[in-house]
């Protein structure tokens, strides 16, 4: 009998509540601590340091490569609705959305029986 969630399923699962959890507690601290909360001042304080610079250029080129990836896997194993994602990594988080994207593929993969177990 097939489990209801696999081991890597449940691990998709946790790193995506992890990347909600890590991401929105900045998040929250940003939006109750800042005079001016706007979208523009959150994105200019991601580069008022070299290393902040850094992990913003990090992080874009990860978001990029997984968007693309994300596009070309979905459509390949026809995965439903996953232009979600798209939305959920800019309104969310990346953290977020890449493990639960690789919930539903996984969870699809084992439908089509392509699971592979390693």
């Amino acid at each position: 009998m097939k489990p209801l969630i696999t081991p890597k399923e449940l691990i998709y699962l946790c790193l995506a509540l992890a990347g909600l959890i890590a991401t929105w507690y900045f998040n929250i601290q940003f939006y109750s601590t800042s005079q001016d909360t706007s979208l523009g001042h959150f994105i200019a304080q991601t580069v008022t340091t070299v290393p902040a610079k850094s992990i913003s250029a990090d992080i874009s080129v990860v978001a990029v490569t997984f968007l693309i990836w994300m596009v070309i896997e979905a459509r390949s194993i026809k995965l439903r609705h996953w232009w979600l994602f798209i939305p959920l990594t800019f309104l969310v988080a990346l953290a977020f959305s890449f493990p639960l994207f690789l919930f539903f593929r996984e969870r699809k993969l084992g439908k089509l029986g392509r699971v592979n177990e390693t």
